[in-house]
């Protein structure tokens, strides 16, 4: 496939981390860029200066949604608007977020002001043309080059039927065309879901107040971000006081989900995760240099602009062990103590979360293994954290990914159900007791 037009900051990062032999012209705010025959926005070429609050927002435009009809009160489902946010990465440095929020047509029947909900989006690819604010302008991108599918739509106007506000992060780096996705990196998905929310309520013409109730929903990649950003909010965002989290197949351990991945239908996610472990964390590189053989460095150079789609045609049940220079697997790799403490680092069940969470697994989910994700249920209940643990129960199918996504679809329903209770002010009761009888 063509290589996409990348700006300098991502090529010279590919090149120091992979060992590309090629850097693309930079391209400045403004300038146009390409990533597998997709053009990208001028929007979302951060600018050179960003805002001191996290939040704040850069710039925002309307955003036309694709499967949209007119009504009586404006647009059904709604209206939607692009963004650009500041937020601040693992590093502690500034960096813009894009994304989308949309203000529904229905309206909203609970107490209270109209809520938001933050919607974290799962696994879409590391190409900035996967970016979920994207998938709601063009829900399938098809052009011979790249597929990608803005499967996140569901969820978002099944929210949108109930008059709850959405806002969704594409993610730093995701859309954004200054830096690679830091693909799992559970701080920096953590504060582009957070900052998302703060910069939704800054969004002039909204029917959100002060007093709006605010809930977070993701799966999978998204799962992984409304969890960790339940832990962080009380020290990164405690003016966004969170009324419910809903985190569905959560990666909380990225040593056990890089094993599971290896070899299976989304071999892929392996060249994002470690392409975002070097973008996070350039100290890394030795590491990389050191074992990746020239079929590993093209594979994550290949993956760093591929979608979901792209990367099951071209890398499904791929093994890592033909991508090192000593047959290792990547996951025999992060024993190497430095990354290993890196991964360490994104482990999510440290911390107590803030508000009630729903965490919800497959317990036939082979990809992002059930027994992890359960594992932070139980991490949380001895925090003291209160948790509705919901194991969905389905038969091996046979397909790693069917295993993975269809929990995804069969509790999404269920799910929404309980975020709008707690939208509604409804209490619930921790039960953590009952997970010693639940698989």
């Amino acid at each position: 496939m063509p290589a996409p037009v990348r700006l300098a900051a991502v090529a010279v990062t590919a090149a120091a981390c992979l060992g590309a032999s090629t850097v693309p012209a930079l391209a400045a705010d403004g300038d146009t860029v390409v990533s597998r025959g997709v053009t990208i926005p001028a929007f979302y070429n951060p600018p050179a200066t960003l805002p001191t609050a996290n939040g704040a927002l850069v710039r925002s435009e309307p955003l036309p949604l694709a499967l949209s009809l007119p009504g009586i009160d404006g647009p059904l489902p709604g209206r939607a608007t692009r963004l650009m946010y500041k937020s601040t990465d693992s590093n502690g440095r500034p960096v813009a977020v894009t994304g989308a929020y949309i203000e529904p047509s229905a309206g909203w029947q609970g107490t209270g002001p109209r809520p938001l909900v933050a919607l974290a989006p799962g696994t879409m690819g590391q190409g900035d043309q996967c970016a979920a604010s994207l998938g709601l302008e063009h829900p399938l991108q098809l052009n011979g080059q790249t597929v990608s599918v803005g499967y996140e739509d569901l969820a978002v106007y099944r929210l949108l039927a109930k008059g709850i506000a959405v806002v969704v992060t594409d993610y730093a780096g995701l859309g954004a065309t200054d830096r690679l996705h830091t693909y799992v990196n559970r701080v920096d998905e953590a504060h582009a879901v957070l900052d998302a929310v703060r910069a939704a309520r800054s969004l002039p013409g909204t029917s959100l107040t002060t007093a709006s109730r605010v809930a977070l929903f993701g799966y999978s990649q998204g799962g992984g971000a409304t969890a960790a950003a339940a832990e962080l909010q009380s020290a990164y965002a405690p003016d966004v006081v969170i009324a419910g989290t809903y985190a569905g197949a959560p990666p909380a351990d990225l040593t056990e989900v890089t094993k599971a991945i290896d070899g299976s239908d989304l071999a892929g996610a392996l060249g994002w995760s470690v392409n975002g472990f070097l973008q996070s964390d350039p100290a890394l590189r030795p590491i990389a240099d050191a074992h990746l053989n020239a079929a590993g460095r093209a594979a994550l150079d290949d993956l760093s602009t591929m979608c979901v789609g792209d990367a099951l045609f071209a890398y499904n049940s791929a093994r890592s062990t033909a991508w090192t220079t000593d047959g290792k697997t990547i996951s025999d790799v992060t024993a190497e103590p430095a990354l290993q403490a890196f991964l360490d680092e994104q482990r999510i069940g440290t911390t107590r979360p803030s508000g009630p969470v729903r965490l919800a697994t497959g317990t036939s989910d082979n990809l992002v293994p059930h027994a992890q994700a359960r594992r932070l249920a139980v991490d949380w209940c001895r925090l003291g954290g209160n948790v509705t643990y919901k194991p969905v129960i389905l038969p091996d199918a046979g397909r790693a990914l069917i295993n993975h996504f269809a929990p995804l679809l069969t509790d999404q329903g269920d799910a929404i159900s309980w975020l709008t209770d707690r939208l509604n002010g409804k209490p619930v009761t921790s039960a953590c007791g009952l997970l010693p009888f639940q698989p």
